[in-house]
């Protein structure tokens, strides 16, 4: 198939890249050329197509002139003018546009688990806000046979060399802290649940959907599917470094957030709520399989971060003790009167 990526080289859409090279698609890169390394892994086996789609009128230009394509897969699409670019761009001169959204879409609070397909869409976030004006613009463009689109909403997904998320932002040096026995703050209770996925499985997914009717029109889930308390997490990361679990420190969410907003602010908007999702459809219909485990992922991970000395010491961010010391003394400040 004749396959053009909108990006190509991101978490998600380098292994998408690579698994439609090995089954030997004919397969055009669009993107700025930033990521040179992946770039000269894909060179000679990609066309590549270099610019910056917010340009709208010289990216619709470029690819026209490029010709037809079987499936457009758009894996950068952020803001509603530029789906509508694609919509100009596209309608008419690809078999399937397919969109890759978020499961930041819904809304949150949810009184129905597990998230499905159809329900109610009211994000917290200004990402997930944008991302469902992108889906209404293209669902009022679909049409089976002029522009057929399917959206894939992955939630957190990571790679081997990837992120671990906890409640104060991306520092690795929660793994250090883990491994040394120091305390470690989790929002709420710890019981919320979350998932998480490998980017190979998720890219898995986006491969079935290529060409593939039964997707028309729809809109399908991509997430892990080990449903995971926030406590049950760090207990996962504990193992994976052979470690016992540390003390966890639980601080309500509301305000965690406003003792360190820059650090844990997604707390409030996304993960004090329960992040489990319905994966049935995609699983029928895409083929979508989730074969790496959480811990074996992490491992990974662990893994690359070691090789590379990428795990910072605990020692150089005094703000997370100081946390803490604040909330055990709040606590029992409140316990003595």
């Amino acid at each position: 198939m004749k396959v053009l990526i909108i990006g190509g080289t991101g978490l998600i859409s380098t292994p998408i890249t690579q698994m439609l090279i090995d089954r030997g698609d004919e397969v055009t890169l669009f993107n700025r050329g930033q990521r040179t390394a992946r770039m000269a892994h894909f060179s000679g086996h990609v066309r590549e197509l270099r610019g910056d789609r917010r340009a709208f009128g010289t990216f619709e230009a470029q690819v026209r002139e490029a010709g037809m394509f079987d499936c457009v897969i758009d894996m950068i699409g952020f803001h509603p003018d530029e789906v509508e670019s694609a919509v100009r761009a596209f309608r008419g001169r690809c078999g399937q546009y397919i969109f890759c959204s978020t499961v930041d879409v819904y809304a949150r609070p949810s009184f129905h688990h597990p998230y499905r397909e159809g329900g109610p869409l009211h994000a917290l976030s200004d990402y997930g806000r944008e991302k469902i004006a992108c889906e209404r613009i293209l669902m009022e463009a679909h049409d089976d046979r002029a522009f057929p689109v399917t959206l894939l909403r992955p939630a957190h997904t990571y790679d081997d060399t990837g992120i671990i998320h906890h409640s104060l932002g991306r520092s690795t040096a929660l793994l250090d802290r883990i491994r040394r026995g120091r305390p470690v703050i989790v929002h709420g209770d710890g019981q919320s649940l979350w998932v998480a996925a490998h980017a190979i499985d998720v890219a898995g997914g986006f491969v079935g959907a290529i060409g593939n009717t039964r997707a028309y029109g729809r809109g399908y889930h991509l997430p892990g599917e080990e449903w995971l308390t926030w406590d049950g997490y760090h207990r996962v990361i504990a193992d994976v470094l052979g470690v016992p679990l540390p003390e966890l420190v639980h601080i309500p969410t509301d305000l965690l957030a406003r003792l360190a907003p820059g650090r844990s602010g997604v707390c409030e908007v996304n993960f004090q709520y329960p992040n489990i999702f319905d994966v049935s459809a995609a699983r029928e219909d895409l083929g979508y399989r989730y074969t790496v485990p959480v811990a074996r992922g992490f491992g990974r991970i662990v893994a690359h971060l070691e090789a590379t000395g990428g795990i910072t010491d605990s020692d150089a961010e005094p703000y997370y003790d100081q946390i803490i010391d604040a909330w055990r003394d709040h606590t029992q400040a409140m316990i003595d009167r």
